[in-house]
């Protein structure tokens, strides 16, 4: 056992020369993640920058200005001449079209695309269509999480297809296999950018164009970028009248845990639950940083180090398989996703023998007397 090699010597496939990463969120912990990898494998990265918002994204920008720094101290190993980094909102397709075109102009080509851009929306789908603002951000749900995926990929595509290469990586979460109470929309978006990229691999494989999906455990999509959450339909689904294990819970239960909670003025709820809670009553509304009763919308109070930890494992799957000549069209981060998406698939399989009789086609000119024809009955 000793001389085994380790797996995680193997990090990188192996090709002939440095290769060309465009990654969509190079302002995310994934992105920041995987540009540090790749850069100090002696590959170039142009990674795109989502528009921020002054407060509410403020630990975002710091954590991309200390990779920054990062980069300016490894001038010596030619970071910053192999890495640049443009304005890019994926919900454009002009903006995507001109990223592609900068990432050519600059490095030649674009070998790997790393999409990795996302937001998480909770709320049941309820809660979800009570009002215009609702509306609007199941809307801006499927723009982030969906068309804009669609647009980079289509951007990207002619010049792959005229290279005959290219690796287009997506990465998304168990979500979109296994439906999440109170997640609603972030799974449909998910399903759907799937379904779309299951498509599209047959379409381009001629090509020599690769596409995986990689399905990432919960936390990883949703602790790692913007949360909203929208106000909760009180009492229908409360906690006291409505016992399926909503999301929104999860979160009050969670973030309030995190390292910098109190920094960011979560670790307390923002409000008072209706009813007095005693040892005879249950409160029929859920307190803590999730159950406002207004839009609210954070990035979950995670460290850079805590952040880097928690991406690891997603990092190394998509720097292990990126670029690589047969990579799998679809993997699984993790021994809990896998887990979740076996325990799914033999349900599936469980249901379909329990129902199976209902698929069997019924042969009536077998199996019962002749119809007469019209007219001859009496």
């Amino acid at each position: 056992m000793d001389n085994q090699p380790d797996p995680r010597t193997q990090h990188f496939p192996s090709h002939s020369e440095p290769r060309v990463w465009l990654i969509t969120a190079g302002d995310s912990p994934i992105g920041i993640s995987v540009a540090r990898q790749v850069l100090a494998h002696g590959d170039y990265a142009l990674l795109g920058l989502a528009y921020s918002v002054l407060e509410r994204d403020q630990r975002r920008r710091d954590g991309f200005e200390s990779f920054m720094a990062e980069v300016q101290a490894r001038g010596d190993e030619g970071w910053e001449k192999r890495m640049k980094a443009i304005p890019l909102d994926i919900r454009m397709m002009g903006e995507c079209q001109a990223v592609v075109a900068e990432a050519v102009h600059v490095f030649g080509r674009v070998d790997i695309l790393l999409c990795c851009t996302s937001q998480t929306l909770v709320g049941t789908v309820e809660e979800l269509s009570a009002s215009q603002q609702t509306l609007n951000l199941v809307r801006d749900q499927f723009e982030t999480n969906y068309f804009g995926p669609l647009n980079i990929i289509k951007a990207v595509l002619p010049h792959m297809r005229k290279e005959s290469c290219g690796h287009i990586m997506i990465v998304s979460g168990i979500t979109a296999h296994i439906g999440t109470p109170g997640l609603g929309m972030y799974c449909a978006s998910g399903w759907a950018l799937e379904g779309f990229c299951d498509s599209l691999a047959f379409e381009v494989a001629p090509f020599d164009i690769k596409v995986t999906i990689f399905q990432c455990s919960i936390e990883i999509g949703i602790l790692t970028n913007l949360v909203t959450s929208v106000p909760p339909m009180v009492p229908a689904y409360s906690p006291a009248y409505n016992h399926a294990p909503l999301f929104r819970g999860i979160l009050n239960h969670l973030v309030p845990q995190l390292p910098d909670a109190k920094l960011e003025g979560l670790s307390e709820p923002n409000h008072q639950p209706s009813e007095p809670q005693n040892s005879n009553r249950v409160s029929s509304v859920e307190s803590g940083p999730f159950s406002s009763p207004e839009v609210v919308s954070v990035h979950p109070p995670l460290s850079s180090a805590h952040l880097e930890v928690l991406v690891s494992e997603t990092v190394y799957a998509i720097t292990s398989i990126g670029g690589h000549e047969n990579p799998p069209s679809r993997h699984i981060v993790g021994q809990e996703g896998v887990a979740s998406v076996k325990e799914k698939l033999k349900t599936v399989s469980e249901e379909l023998e329990d129902f199976i009789s209902a698929s069997f086609a019924v042969d009536v000119a077998a199996d019962s007397e002749p119809v007469p024809p019209p007219g001859t009955l009496g």
